[in-house]
């Protein structure tokens, strides 16, 4: 269970009367497989990355469970150090969820398929292969809640049909929380839906009611 109470988060350039989020409350329990929709510049990714662990609210707490194993995002390559290689990279990380680091970096070397690019230092790679690495290790590791900011996969066709069919996988004993904008996909992929409205969440019981709202704040009309 993840929860996060009274959570307030600004950032620099951004009038403090107006933070990104603002006195946010939500329970996040593991049942359902959960999509929150906003605009741009809404909250989405700043959510994620409280989420994980990866950022700081200004006030507020959050609890994680400690016997739930919760991911970073999804396919996010930001936490790699540029002048370690991918496998020093993929050790790294195993040891810090405590992980077998032997089957991650097999498993990564593997899925990935970049040949001897994987002990390169990743400031000499592409960002292609900075991506495949990334995603790889999301999947290399079993969660039992995925972060999704979007859905993305890099490569050809097949890389990314192989990326999306190893993730349906996982999903079969995990859940996910999913931000994006991407009304087909989160209708697809998600079972309750909430919608990042002034720094809140508002919450609905169905996926479908989720994206009406949100589509009425576009303000798209269906005839």
């Amino acid at each position: 269970m993840i929860t996060m109470s009274d959570i307030t988060k600004s950032y620099r350039g951004r009038p403090a009367d107006n933070p990104v989020l603002s006195h946010l409350n939500a329970v996040f329990d593991g049942s359902e497989d959960i999509g929150i929709l906003g605009g741009n510049g809404s909250g989405k990714s700043t959510l994620i990355r409280l989420l994980a662990g990866m950022d700081y609210p200004d006030s507020g707490e959050i609890i994680r469970s400690p016997d739930m194993r919760v991911s970073y995002p999804l396919s996010y390559s930001g936490f790699f150090h540029p002048h370690m290689s991918g496998r020093d990279n993929v050790r790294f990380i195993a040891r810090l969820y405590g992980a077998d680091e032997n089957e991650c970096i097999r498993f990564v070397r593997e899925f990935a398929e970049i040949g001897r690019s994987f002990d390169q230092p990743l400031s000499f790679c592409s960002s292609s292969v900075k991506s495949r690495i990334a995603f790889a290790m999301s999947l290399a590791i079993r969660f039992d809640i995925y972060l999704v900011d979007e859905v993305s996969a890099v490569g050809d066709v097949a890389f990314k049909r192989r990326c999306m069919a190893a993730f349906a996988e996982r999903r079969k004993h995990a859940k996910i929380i999913m931000v994006s904008q991407a009304v087909t996909t989160i209708r697809r992929m998600c079972t309750r839906g909430a919608v990042i409205v002034d720094g809140q969440l508002s919450w609905h019981e169905t996926m479908a009611d989720a994206i009406n709202e949100f589509e009425n704040q576009l303000g798209i009309i269906h005839v």
